[in-house]
């Protein structure tokens, strides 16, 4: 009890008759092969302690449970303590990423140990028939997932971390930053894919050959996905806008790029409402992107109106002088007014100047428009609206 017969190797087969076969010996097969590579319990064990174990041997169930409850303490100790131990070490670094890691490696490393404990107790106690023929592949399959999960949050880390401009590891553009997000996780997935397909004992091969009619069939079904899918990988490569910057959409929206995904765009507007835009329908709209250009500054228009009546030189001076004391109205380029035509009421300008960020514009034009109204208080400069003049006939008139 508790040791089994070495079987020829399932897996020196030709692959692609174990992919055709179809059957649930493929997988038997593989599981078979994968066991017989596993050490028993018992081997693991020093000589003093054989003696005792076997006769735990003559109760399978019993050894089973005490493998798996030994494993499962193992794994416990490894995640509570010595991987806090780590941790603590890793905080007195400069940086939060070596931690981020080690949070990120608690569960892969606590489901490895335990599913490995879980295909250690199967073999041990001698089962290898039926749904325990099963526990291999599946316990492998699992620790696959497991990893590639941690994999996929990890790659996002660390690419973030080489493309910040705070980041003393800076290696990259922070504009290429999604586009290698992206092919990250889509290179990652594959390879969980193959792995998980080798464990089960499929040819991927096989399943390539007849990927051609079902992908036809999934091209019609998913059009509107896989129209996403491309326009997001045109805007990773052709990079209208990047994280941070802030566009607007002939829709009507306004809002500061947070998210550049595989469907999707979403932006943050001034009320903090995330607004989600798949990739194929932003991908066809006229963007403009007010972080474009050779910096992030950006020229704000003030519309004003001023009375026929006024000095235009005077209208000028005060208006200039009044924002160039304004500090957070850049002094080059410089500010300047602009006469533009003839109104129904006044004259029409525009008052112009440059801001550092464009998501001030709001708040900066806001102030702007307060100070103009007191200046032009303060110096009689009178703002027009619209008058009526009614004239009253009486009979008596119209008839002289």
């Amino acid at each position: 009890m508790g040791q089994t017969t070495s079987s020829p190797n399932p897996m020196a087969q030709d692959t692609s008759s174990v992919a055709d076969s179809g059957s649930s010996d493929a997988a038997t097969a593989v599981a078979t092969d994968i066991g017989n590579q596993v050490p028993t319990f018992v081997d693991l064990l020093p000589e003093q302690a054989k003696p005792y174990w076997l006769l735990v041997q003559q109760y399978p169930i019993l050894e089973a449970l005490i493998i798996f409850i030994i494993f499962w303490a193992s794994a416990s100790f490894i995640r509570l303590y010595a991987l806090n131990l780590i941790q603590k070490l890793t905080s007195k670094t400069n940086t939060e990423l070596d931690d981020q890691i080690i949070a990120e490696l608690r569960d892969p490393i606590f489901n490895t140990v335990l599913w490995f404990g879980l295909i250690v107790a199967t073999k041990s106690t001698g089962y290898v028939d039926g749904l325990a023929a099963y526990i291999s592949p599946i316990a492998l399959s699992m620790i696959v997932l497991t990893w590639t999960r941690a994999a996929l949050s990890v790659s996002g880390k660390l690419i973030v971390v080489m493309s910040r401009d705070d980041s003393r590891f800076k290696k990259m553009d922070v504009r290429t930053e999604p586009l290698l997000i992206i092919s990250s996780k889509i290179m990652l997935m594959i390879m969980c894919a193959y792995l998980v397909l080798m464990i089960w004992g499929i040819n991927p091969v096989g399943l390539l050959a007849s990927a051609g009619i079902v992908g036809i069939a999934v091209g019609f079904a998913a059009k509107d996905t896989l129209a996403n899918l491309f326009s997001g990988v045109f805007i990773l490569a052709d990079r209208p806008y990047k994280l941070g910057d802030y566009v607007n959409l002939d829709s009507g929206e306004r809002g500061k790029v947070t998210h550049i995904g595989i469907r999707s765009t979403r932006l943050l507007t001034r009320d903090d409402i995330e607004v989600t835009i798949p990739n194929g329908v932003i991908g066809n709209e006229k963007i403009v992107n007010e972080n474009g250009g050779s910096g992030h500054s950006m020229r704000i228009r003030l519309d004003l109106q001023c009375a026929y009546e006024a000095d235009l030189e005077h209208v000028e001076e005060v208006l200039m002088a009044m924002i160039n004391t304004h500090q957070e109205i850049k002094k080059y380029p410089s500010p300047r007014v602009r006469y533009r035509g003839f109104g129904d009421s006044g004259i029409n300008l525009q008052l112009m100047g440059w801001i550092d960020e464009p998501q001030d514009r709001g708040r900066i034009s806001h102030m702007l428009y307060k100070d103009i109204h007191a200046t032009f208080r303060k110096h009689n400069i009178e703002i027009p609206y619209p008058k009526r003049e009614l004239t009253i006939v009486s009979h008596a008139e119209q008839g002289k």
